[in-house]
């Protein structure tokens, strides 16, 4: 019984984080997703939550993980910035991930800008290069909060069975 309520609290508590870490880029939410599905999952022998949900919430991490990658270079590319611009923004991530926070958020848009004006000179076009890798990050977010939310509902409504 104790360890039970334990897994429930731990599983939660791992859900939550997950949801607040697909926003925070210093907090692994994706994976916090699958161990609080798992734990959920575990507390009553993966009766009510099964396996089925936990697989679905690796399926979930991995789409999380893609869209981490992809939503800053498509969003970049919308806005008809070159192949040098996305290849900006990307470079500018991985630089991005050694200056904390500031720089996840603010890697892909220098890199994406700084790769355009190399390419062209043109400080406006450089600009939207930057601006559609901004909202590019802006409606990953999003996309990544929709998935976080739908497992979390997949596993409240798996335990109200």
């Amino acid at each position: 019984m104790l360890v039970t309520v334990l897994l429930y609290a731990l599983g939660t508590c791992a859900l939550a984080a997950g949801l607040v870490g697909l926003v925070v880029p210093v907090v692994p939410g994706a994976l916090l997703l699958v161990a609080g599905t798992f734990l959920v999952a575990w507390a009553e022998g993966f009766t009510r939550v099964g396996w089925g949900i936990v697989a679905v919430s690796v399926l979930v991490a991995a789409l999380v993980a893609m869209v981490d990658v992809l939503a800053g270079v498509l969003g970049a590319k919308a806005f008809g910035a070159s192949r040098w611009a996305a290849l900006g923004a990307s470079l500018g991530l991985l630089a991005g991930l050694f200056f904390g926070v500031p720089g996840i958020l603010l890697g892909p848009v220098v890199g994406a800008m700084a790769f355009e004006a190399w390419r062209n000179p043109d400080v406006a076009r450089a600009a939207k290069a930057g601006l559609g890798t901004a909202l590019g990050l802006l409606v990953g977010g999003a996309v990544k909060l929709a998935l976080g939310f739908a497992l979390v509902g997949a596993v409240v409504v798996a335990l109200l069975r």
